[in-house]
């Protein structure tokens, strides 16, 4: 078992914005502090930086800049080489990466450095072909992106991260973190991986994937003939609904309905439907302490046998995980569901405290 040396390549040039900072924390709180009573000796940490300066010659104006002894030659010859995430304009905008970076990226893995991305980070690892037919993630925002940018890429959007051997990367915010513990686990075995995780007070396997937090709602379209037929589908959503009774509702046929559904949600009618449910018992799930069996007959996912099925199946995580990771909360206002009980009403105890709302990222879960 060995720790070796981890380079974390730090984009210069575009300075580090405060929101990506999150990602650069975490290699350096897993990496950067020696743990002698764990191992010794602990990992070699170094921050690589670019070295870009703007088009003007001027310093980065933008986010914050660090200074490093280290530059992109010292990737080359580390035993592990991570890149946190990439500038926004890069993912956004499909602004080229530095070319020294994708040169020094390439160099470093035929070295044989152990290559890992989190969050958009990934973005730079498929740049420099590296993830040429291989699986991989990114957030789950993002994922659509790195898919059409690079299509050898076989990209998977369901998982937190993915240990592909030599190439491993992560989905963003947390997930870096559960991949970076996986790091440990691998070099130094799971007694140090377990013991470091409750030093950070944070567990050392999350179950599931990051599938549990992406967003199941409609993407906006601006077909606005078919809102008032969704709304009526989120309204009965506890009531057996078919594709034929959609059509029938929007007065157009099932063939016609199947069409202008997938153009503007991406989904068939069966899925959105089935996206609809899963997301009701999720907010059900988040907001209630209703029974299982009771979410599940809202959500209109049946028996609750029926219910934990497709919910295992889409969301990675059985019901009660779910419920356990998102702990009930009381937002504004409770979903308008018949019957549900309003929060602590017959539970013998005082409605939780409101929720604070959940920070985005340009990279998650």
């Amino acid at each position: 078992m060995n720790a070796g040396s981890v380079a974390v390549v730090v984009p210069e040039g575009f300075g580090v914005p405060s929101w990506d900072l999150y990602e650069l924390s975490i290699p350096c709180t897993v990496f950067g502090k020696a743990q002698p009573d764990l191992a010794d000796p602990w990992y070699d940490l170094r921050l690589c930086s670019t070295g870009e300066l703007q088009q003007d010659g001027s310093p980065p104006g933008a986010g914050l800049s660090l200074s490093t002894p280290y530059g992109l030659d010292d990737l080359v010859g580390a035993d592990t080489v991570i890149v946190p995430s990439v500038p926004d304009p890069c993912v956004d905008e499909g602004r080229p990466l530095p070319p020294a970076l994708i040169t020094a990226l390439r160099r470093a893995y035929e070295g044989g450095a152990r290559m890992v991305s989190l969050c958009t980070g990934a973005f730079a690892l498929a740049e420099a072909g590296l993830l040429d037919g291989r699986r991989a993630t990114a957030h789950w925002m993002h994922t659509a992106q790195l898919a059409e940018r690079f299509p050898k890429v076989r990209v998977d959007d369901s998982v937190l991260y993915v240990d592909d051997g030599d190439v491993l990367t992560s989905a963003g915010l947390t997930a870096g973190l559960d991949l970076c513990l996986h790091l440990v686990r691998r070099d130094l075995g799971a007694h140090v991986a377990n013991q470091l995780a409750r030093r950070m007070v944070v567990p050392a396997h999350r179950p599931g994937g990051q599938a549990q937090f992406v967003d199941l709602s409609v993407p906006t379209t601006d077909d606005g003939s078919l809102a008032p037929v969704l709304d009526w589908a989120r309204a009965h959503l506890d009531q057996p609904l078919t594709v034929e009774d959609l059509a029938r509702r929007a007065a157009m046929s099932p063939r016609t309905l199947h069409r202008r559904l997938r153009a503007a949600t991406g989904a068939t009618p069966l899925q959105w439907l089935l996206n609809q449910r899963l997301a009701r018992a999720q907010s059900l799930l988040e907001s209630t302490d209703l029974p299982i069996e009771k979410v599940g007959e809202l959500s209109g996912l049946g028996t609750a046998n029926n219910f934990r099925h497709h919910f295992l199946r889409q969301i990675g995580v059985s019901p009660g995980s779910y419920r356990r990771a998102f702990p009930r909360a009381v937002p504004a206002s409770l979903p308008s569901v018949p019957g549900s009980r309003p929060p602590g009403e017959g539970s013998g105890r005082p409605p939780a405290a409101p929720r604070r709302p959940p920070r985005t990222s340009a990279a998650g879960a």
